[in-house]
């Protein structure tokens, strides 16, 4: 007997393309250029972004990881703090703020859904992005609609992504069957405390009047430096320490993935640190954006 044909070769190839993927956003203070590049980069490959708020209405992005107004001793000087000094490294790049401006026009983040009514029925996958304002991150990383909203994900096999603060979502969201972090067994990285200790001891010398802005959690009296950093909070939910990775000195690009002023393009993923473990990619921080999506774009 002739063997039966399987589908058409472009008929398959256009249904691996093509995937729903849920983006649960902060109502305020995300971080632009994972938000932004993300979408960009997966909307680019064909796939379908929804994005959810809270209560479904639009989210508003971190304005000074956007322009980096705000983080030199003048910032909070009307008109003065337009000239940005200490914020250029630390905001987004040109390539960020021109997916930015497009992200704004779409109609998928003009009508998002709310965290509530984002079922799993129909989504492909499942992607976390991150920033460090407490004021509009703490909702995020402690709802428990969205822990729910993530062990689902995992228990589902979806493909999931987490990137900078998005991976301490799913680190605190527990497996119902275990009661353990959905990330227990395995391999993750994240915002790495170096990086994360840096940027926050030059914004609180220079943004003096907010000297946490960019520590979402403190340490209490008596906890070692760094106890409520992403990596330690991240690091305490794995089976085994040695499961949060960051760059290995022996990378050639050691000096450029870690010094904390490169970052990725589109065409170059070299200042980038991405792991897979499974159906799961995660990354450390704005500067591994198009790498970072890229891989979940290969999940999908």
């Amino acid at each position: 007997m002739r063997p039966r044909a399987g589908p058409p070769r472009n008929r398959r190839s256009t249904l691996a393309r093509m995937a729903v993927v849920l983006m649960p956003v902060p109502a305020q203070d995300g971080d632009p250029t994972e938000i932004a590049v993300t979408w960009q980069v997966l909307t680019g490959r064909g796939h379908e972004v929804v994005f959810a708020t809270p209560d479904g209405a639009p989210a508003v992005t971190d304005q000074i990881m956007l322009t980096g107004r705000g983080l030199d001793p003048w910032g909070a000087v009307p008109g003065l703090n337009r000239a940005v000094l200490v914020g250029l490294p630390l905001r987004a790049d040109s390539a960020a703020r021109d997916a930015h401006r497009a992200l704004l026009g779409s109609a998928e983040w003009r009508r998002p859904v709310r965290w509530d009514g984002a079922g799993q029925g129909t989504i492909g996958g499942l992607v976390l992005t991150g920033g460090h304002r407490a004021r509009g991150m703490r909702p995020y990383m402690e709802s428990p609609v969205l822990h729910a909203l993530v062990a689902d994900a995992f228990a589902a096999d979806l493909p999931v992504g987490a990137i900078c603060h998005g991976v301490l979502l799913a680190a605190r969201s527990p497996d119902p069957q275990t009661g353990r972090s959905v990330l227990h067994g395995r391999r993750t990285t994240a915002l790495p405390w170096s990086l994360e200790r840096t940027a926050w001891r030059v914004t609180k010398a220079t943004r003096f009047w907010d000297r946490n802005y960019y520590r979402t959690y403190h340490e209490a009296p008596g906890d070692e430096p760094g106890f409520m950093s992403v990596q330690a909070e991240v690091t305490r939910a794995l089976a085994d320490p040695a499961d949060f990775r960051d760059v290995e000195p022996s990378d050639p690009d050691f000096r450029l993935k870690t010094g904390g002023r490169a970052r990725d393009r589109a065409d170059d993923p070299r200042p980038a640190f991405v792991v897979r473990d499974g159906g799961y990619v995660s990354a450390r921080w704005p500067g591994d954006a198009f790498t970072f999506a890229a891989a979940v774009a290969d999940l999908l």
